[in-house]
């Protein structure tokens, strides 16, 4: 009984250095990690190291000097530099997984604004040269007072309005980006008339899905940049096929022809780069995009996994 009574004695003696470690403990985790290292100030963190090692452990000696008299003990006994080395490296662990915690979520942050501002550079460079000959068509209507320059008006207005106000969302319903590309399929028509035969054929209903928007119609614009021109009989097929699942399908097929390098435009190609892009940051595993340009033929076929609406 003697020795028991004696052993809790001298674990009430040891409690107090606990709580005195505490403080110890927390100054190099919160305080010396985060002050140096996410500067790269690893030999300053080290010398702080050292340095608070050498107070906790002169500290803690008298400490348990002053409270177990009867166990009189060197400051560079095991029974002193243990617990002082055991608490440093657990303080030190413990700082070192917080600090590397709180890089990763701010590389994710950093990474998430980088991302925000990407695409909306990429939303931003969307050619606008398409309004301009829906303009021009205009004029030429009213100037010729046709009735269809009323129509064609609204249907321009209803575009700029998704352009300026919808797209700032993240996503759109899928049923809104097709009505928005039926808009602009109406006014090209108007452009070109009988010139150009234009297809567009839609399967299954949209249903819910959402997706990112103004994605479809850099494919689009891009049939009518290089479709029609010089060619002879200019076709484009546009196909909309809404799967059962969440499975979404987009196709634009059009004639091309021989087209001299020196001749092209420099700008050229840069709405298809910029939807490629925007593609592969916001559908990184969940997209399929083929482009094919044989036997004068161009196609894309672009093949999503789109979400429904929360």
């Amino acid at each position: 009984m003697e020795g028991d009574q004696e052993r809790y004695e001298l674990l009430k003696k040891l409690l107090p250095l606990g709580f005195f470690s505490m403080p110890f403990f927390y100054f190099n985790s919160e305080f010396l990690i985060q002050k140096f290292l996410p500067k790269g100030q690893v030999t300053s963190y080290i010398l702080s190291l050292l340095l608070l090692f050498v107070v906790f452990l002169v500290s803690y000696y008298f400490l348990k000097d002053y409270l177990i008299d009867k166990y009189p003990i060197r400051i560079y006994d095991t029974r002193t530099l243990f617990p002082v080395l055991f608490i440093i490296s657990m303080s030190t662990l413990y700082g070192f997984i917080i600090f590397m915690i709180s890089q990763s979520k701010k590389n994710q942050e950093e990474q998430a604004e980088r991302l925000k501002s990407e695409l909306s550079f990429l939303r931003s460079q969307i050619s606008p040269h398409f309004i301009f000959n829906v303009l021009n068509s205009i004029v030429y209507l009213i100037r010729t007072k046709s009735k269809s320059a009323e129509n064609v008006t609204l249907e321009l207005s209803n575009l700029i309005r998704y352009m300026l106000y919808e797209t700032e969302n993240k996503q759109v319903l899928l049923e809104k980006e097709i009505e928005y590309l039926e808009n602009y399929v109406k006014l090209q028509n108007v452009r070109f008339g009988e010139d150009v035969k234009i297809n567009l054929e839609m399967k299954g209903e949209p249903g819910s899905k959402m997706i990112e928007p103004m994605l479809l119609i850099p494919f689009v614009e891009n049939a009518f940049k290089h479709g029609v021109g010089f060619l002879k009989d200019p076709k484009i097929d546009i196909l909309i096929d809404f799967k059962d699942d969440n499975k979404f399908e987009f196709s634009v097929k059009n004639l091309v022809g021989a087209e001299k390098k020196e001749q092209k435009d420099p700008n050229s190609g840069i709405g298809i780069r910029n939807v490629k892009r925007r593609i592969e940051l916001l559908y990184p595993k969940t997209h399929k995009l083929i482009m094919n340009n044989s036997d004068g033929i161009f196609e894309v076929i672009l093949m999503l996994d789109l979400k429904n609406k929360i």
